[in-house]
């Protein structure tokens, strides 16, 4: 695995472009979604990517989180070169290392919030997964639902189990991509104070993508995206 030479820097993207379909029969061509994007962020840095639906910065955070294959320039994250790796290599720079909180939670219905929590530490190879993931969800004040399903579950509820999930292994770099976007206002805020606690309490780099300006202000530095572009990048 390539490490980065910057290991000052959590994100270190140069010229990134992404670009999805394919010129072919029949088809419109392929579109550029992502066009020639340079993003340094340091370690422990909270950061907004602001911009409206369509603006790109949800493609970005797919590829700066290794969920989506960037088309070209050149891209270190959390010490790994993601361009250079394979598929299988890509996926053990991610295990342990990144944490993405999504505005759909993507729990697994057939198992318990607390299941769901060790399913994320087991696979970044924690001992004892089962009493650090009860440690996890009493962080985020669901000690008392370690054992129930998802569909017993409050949204806000299941998006605190997503967030403790995503943090119980003490990533590196934790990602949240519109996490208030499905909860009410009084919810929304709640989760968002979560989020910046724990990230506070492990010292995780924080990017969170959101449209929303007043969210963007909790941040330290404000990137706004416009047309798949970075249009300013100044602290709040």
């Amino acid at each position: 695995m390539t490490q980065s030479h910057d290991r000052k820097s959590a994100i270190l993207a140069r010229n990134l472009t992404l670009t999805l379909g394919a010129n072919g029969p029949g088809g419109d061509g392929a579109t550029s979604i992502l066009k020639g994007v340079d993003l340094t962020v340091p370690d422990g840095q909270v950061v907004a990517l602001l911009g409206p639906s369509g603006s790109g910065k949800s493609s970005l955070m797919a590829v700066l989180s290794g969920l989506e294959r960037a088309s070209g320039g050149e891209l270190s994250v959390a010490g790994a070169d993601f361009m250079g790796l394979s598929e299988d290599q890509l996926a053990l720079a991610r295990r342990g290392r990144i944490g993405v909180v999504l505005q759909a939670f993507h729990l697994l219905p057939t198992m318990t919030a607390q299941e769901n929590v060790m399913t994320a530490l087991e696979l970044a190879g924690v001992a004892d997964a089962a009493a650090r993931a009860a440690q996890e969800l009493a962080a985020v004040g669901l000690g008392h639902r370690l054992h129930h399903y998802p569909s017993q579950l409050s949204g806000g509820e299941q998006q605190r189990v997503a967030i403790a999930r995503a943090l119980a292994p003490r990533p590196a770099l934790l990602f949240a991509d519109e996490p208030t976007g499905n909860l009410d206002g009084a919810t929304g805020a709640a989760i968002i104070d979560l989020i910046l606690t724990r990230r506070a309490e492990t010292g995780a780099t924080l990017v969170i993508i959101t449209h929303d300006e007043a969210l963007a202000q909790k941040a330290e530095r404000i990137i706004r995206i416009a047309d798949g572009r970075i249009a300013s990048d100044e602290m709040a």
